[in-house]
This record gives C-alpha cells, sequence and structure tokens, in this order.
C-alpha cells in the first residue's frame, strides 16, 4: 500500500501503477469541448428543418392507414406533400386547406389556397386559390390539378 498516491481523486487512476492521474480540466476546456458538440449539433438540427425532413420525419410516423379518414390529419399530411414535393412556393404557414363538405365520406376535394396577410408575400393582395387536390380514401389515391387547371394527375406521394 506505500506505493498508492493518495493526492489523486478516486477512479481516474488512483492506485494503479504504471498510470498517472489526470490533471482535472480548465473551464476553457470545459467550454471548448462543449461547444465542439453543441456548434455541429444546432447547425445540423437547422439545417434539418429548413430542408423539411424534420416534416417528413414526423409524417411518416404518424400518417397511418386510418388517419385518411380523420381529415385534420390528412390535411396536415396534405401540407407535408405539397411543400415537399414543390407544387408551391408559399411557406406552409401561408396555405390555407378549404375541405368540401358536400363530397362522400370515402373521397374528398380540398381546395389549396394561399393566404396573404401579415408574414405571409404580398400581404395586400385577395387569398388565391392555387389548385385542387382530390382524395379516394378507400384506396389512399391522392390526385391534383396543380399546373393544369380542371386536369387531374396522381400527386407523388
Amino acid at each position: 500500500m506505500a506505493d498508492q498516491d493518495t493526492t489523486a481523486r478516486p477512479g481516474l487512476g488512483a492506485g494503479r501503477k504504471g498510470i498517472r492521474p489526470r490533471k482535472p480540466r480548465t473551464l476553457k476546456q470545459h467550454l471548448i469541448r462543449r461547444l465542439l458538440v453543441v456548434i455541429p449539433a444546432s447547425l445540423l438540427m437547422i439545417v434539418v428543418m429548413k430542408t423539411g425532413w424534420l416534416d417528413m420525419a414526423a409524417d411518416r410516423l404518424t400518417f397511418n392507414k386510418l388517419a385518411w379518414f380523420d381529415n385534420t390529419k390528412l390535411v396536415e399530411h396534405l401540407r407535408v406533400l405539397v411543400r415537399h414535393n414543390g407544387m408551391t412556393d408559399e411557406p406552409a404557414r401561408c396555405l390555407v386547406f378549404l375541405v368540401n363538405g358536400d363530397d362522400p365520406p370515402t373521397a374528398m376535394r380540398v381546395d389549396v389556397m394561399a393566404k396573404h396577410t401579415e408574414g405571409c408575400p404580398h400581404p395586400d393582395k385577395k387569398p388565391q386559390q392555387l389548385f385542387t387536390v382530390r382524395v379516394d380514401k378507400v384506396d389512399r389515391i391522392l390526385t391534383t390539378d396543380a399546373g393544369s387547371p380542371g386536369v387531374f394527375h396522381p400527386m407523388g406521394s
């Protein structure tokens, strides 16, 4: 027991032969190590949010077969798809989805509108209809007339 260094902190090599105890980290070293982790992680989160990967991942996790019959979940799914597929350049917060209440329960039409209020492009203009999305809830098929008004084609999902 005479070989052991009693001044070293436990767990840092105290009492083991051939291992020198570590010096405690300085505040500067501690801050630098924290910043080397926090800054890249923050930048990665910003990139993930700006590219829409986070929205797409959340949509894939939460939107299932039963969600096709829940209009609220379906509209949120459409909001993600419209932005992800590049069907409009409007920010997601400036899109309004109007669900036609006269449609049968197994199908519906959704008019996608761009609102022009404060915080959205062209705040003085009236809302404009961008396109319509038809939803077949039973077969889970989306068709849209984006780019060709009145002529519906399959919408990428």
